[in-house]
């Protein structure tokens, strides 16, 4: 009898959820990444075909955001251990 881990793994891959289920915790690990400053200021919301879509405070935010993007997205997909985020898209 298989461990219900193995099986839901196992499942998933099956399905192909893999891809959704990286880019949800793209989502979550978003506070982690950017530390309490940046978060406190923005909210992650959603990923589709790996970009990320962040709600931002104000156009300041958006704009220093928008400079750190790059550094962003490599220390999301780190934690990730995936190359999961090619792209922010600040709102």
């Amino acid at each position: 009898m298989q461990h219900i881990k193995e099986a839901l793994r196992s499942f998933v891959k099956k399905e192909g959820l893999e891809k959704g289920i990286q880019e949800q915790k793209a989502v979550s690990v978003w506070p982690e990444v950017v530390g309490e400053n940046i978060s406190e200021n923005s909210l992650a919301k959603s990923v589709s075909s790996g970009v990320l879509v962040v709600e931002v405070s104000n156009a300041v935010w958006r704009q220093e955001l928008q400079l750190q993007k790059n550094a962003i997205i490599e220390k999301i997909n780190k934690v990730l251990t995936k190359k999961t985020i090619k792209d922010i898209r600040f709102l």
